[in-house]
């Protein structure tokens, strides 16, 4: 067990900066007024809780299945389309799931093209006459969510497959196992469960798709306390069950690896090998690789491209430009705080520090797991918590781009922080303890040989941050500076009045933004089996 030392230290410190937002809001539940609560847990709270434990199966299952599919027939076979499927896979990623909301709804609903032909085909003539799934249920919010969250998955899945050598592949043909489950997933699940974790969270906090929806989720009951009932410590206490919910699941997954390792034992071995397949099992791929694409990208960018058209004359194209350029800017600047951050605290954590500090970065990435606005309230009173204690004037702050970073570095550490770990278990500890050894210091080891093994987990982890900051919405309408305009915020605004038309360009436009990453992600997963390291 390691001492405490300037770099633990250093690390503890930060992650209590980074908790404290979180324990502003527990303290706000706790002192605030709690006659409320027994009102909720009799009436609304278990529906609430129902709500969003079904939602998280849903939502999780659905996307494992898409995820993980997904990557093993990208990674292990050739079939028709796999080269667009490499790439294309990605991109529901860069679509916000608010936005997939309004789009399926308006294609869905009574009023929408799919009824309507069905109606004009079928003649039809009311809902009396025939039955049609609700795309506004807890089923429909299961169906959008997982069309765009399954990349989480996906990344994290595909880069696991192909850094395994494939020596492991041919040891289990000599047992006659199954490589798929005896080699491949057993090998992959620390990404697949960092995939997972963050889709988890993502589905807990969301708040556009299921208030669209009207899907009663704990998130949704937040906001009508908040809201509705004016009361933030009620929302806070709601909010505090969220946080739980997160820590038991995670807590979980730890106890359930803590002894398997995930090591890599030889150097220069080739990985895996596609096999050819023939005609009627390429069509299967296919299928299996086309669905989630549709779902999840084709449908809501066709809608999206249509509602651009027909908008033309009303869009305000100065501010667009203006947003783009902003969003741009923040989402690459916050990306590589929240990196930098994620970096440093994980290698730190995992090689210098003690029991009691790893609690406190664990629990430092658990911030993904608050609703925006709810996170962004406890950033506001931890910010006047400091002005009061040194007697200096910030509240100029808390409407600043640095409260904004803060705030995004507290959201969204557990992205980085969920791809950088699964790098730096496949790192074996004798690499940094033979090091030591020799007398290296821990800064030259850490640059010079543990962040060049992690570096592809760095790019993944800082790409998916750049797209959820491009998309991020609550804590960007509550903490951004005056006259300061997203694209997120800039749809949101126009979306809300039920202008779409004139929001659709812009949701396009983040749509787009996230291209150009997602294509560069793709061209560095697939040289990841090029670029073993000659270290381990």
């Amino acid at each position: 067990m390691y001492n405490w030392n300037i770099w633990s230290v250093s690390v503890s410190i930060v992650a209590l900066v980074i908790i404290a937002p979180v324990l502003a809001i527990f303290y706000s539940a706790f002192i605030g007024d709690t006659s409320l609560w027994p009102h909720l847990f009799s009436t609304v709270l278990p529906r609430y809780i129902f709500n969003t434990i079904f939602l998280m199966l849903g939502v999780g299952v659905l996307s494992l299945f898409f995820g993980v599919s997904t990557a093993w027939v990208i990674t292990r076979y050739n079939f028709i389309g796999k080269t667009f499927f490499e790439w294309s896979l990605l991109l529901p990623a860069a679509v916000p799931a608010y936005i997939i909301a309004y789009t399926y709804t308006d294609i869905f609903e009574y009023a929408g093209p799919v009824q309507g032909m069905l109606r004009d085909f079928f003649g039809w003539t009311s809902s009396k006459d025939y039955w049609f799934p609700e795309i506004r249920s807890l089923g429909g919010a299961v169906l959008v969510m997982s069309s765009v969250l399954y990349p989480y998955i996906y990344l994290m899945t595909r880069a696991s497959f192909l850094s395994t050598p494939t020596s492991y592949y041919q040891v289990s043909l000599m047992h006659n196992r199954n490589a798929f489950f005896h080699v491949a997933l057993p090998l992959a699940r620390p990404g697949i469960v960092a995939g997972l974790a963050l889709v988890l969270m993502e589905t807990i906090s969301d708040f556009g798709t299921v208030e669209y929806f009207a899907v009663e989720t704990l998130t949704l009951g937040v906001f009508n306390v908040w809201l509705g009932m004016n009361s933030l410590s009620g929302a806070a206490q709601i909010s505090s069950i969220l946080f739980i919910f997160v820590i038991v699941l995670l807590t979980l997954e730890f106890l359930a690896r803590r002894r398997q390792r995930f090591h890599e034992k030889s150097s220069g071995q080739d990985t895996l090998s596609p096999l050819s397949l023939k005609i009627s099992n390429q069509c299967i791929c296919l299928v299996l690789c086309s669905i989630p694409l549709i779902l999840g990208f084709i449908i809501p960018v066709t809608v999206l491209l249509n509602f651009v058209f027909k908008g033309l004359a009303v869009i305000n194209y100065l501010e667009i430009i203006q947003a783009t350029i902003t969003s741009i800017i923040l989402s690459i600047s916050a990306s590589f705080v929240v990196i930098f951050f994620a970096t440093l605290m994980i290698v730190v954590t995992f090689y210098k520090s003690n029991t009691s500090q790893r609690v406190l970065t664990f629990l430092a990435s658990c911030g993904y797991a608050f609703p925006g606005t709810i996170l962004a309230v406890g950033v506001v009173v931890f910010v006047g918590w400091i002005n009061d204690l040194i007697y200096f004037h910030l509240s100029y702050l808390a409407g600043g781009i640095i409260v904004l970073f803060f705030a995004y570095l507290i959201r969204f550490l557990a992205v980085g922080y969920g791809s950088i770990k699964s790098g730096i278990a496949k790192i074996h500890p004798n690499i940094v303890d033979s090091s030591l050894t020799m007398g290296v210091n821990f800064f030259k080891i850490m640059t010079n040989i543990i962040i060049p093994l992690i570096y592809t987990n760095m790019i993944v982890g800082g790409i998916l941050v750049f797209v959820d900051i491009l998309k991020e919405l609550p804590m960007t309408l509550l903490l951004r500076p005056f006259n300061f305009e997203t694209l997120a915020t800039y749809v949101y605004q126009y979306a809300s009045d039920e202008m779409l038309e004139e929001s659709s360009l812009a949701a396009i436009i983040i749509v787009l933004t996230g291209l150009g990453p997602i294509v560069y992600l793709n061209s560095t997963l697939k040289n990841i089996s090029k670029k073993k390291s000659k270290l381990v």
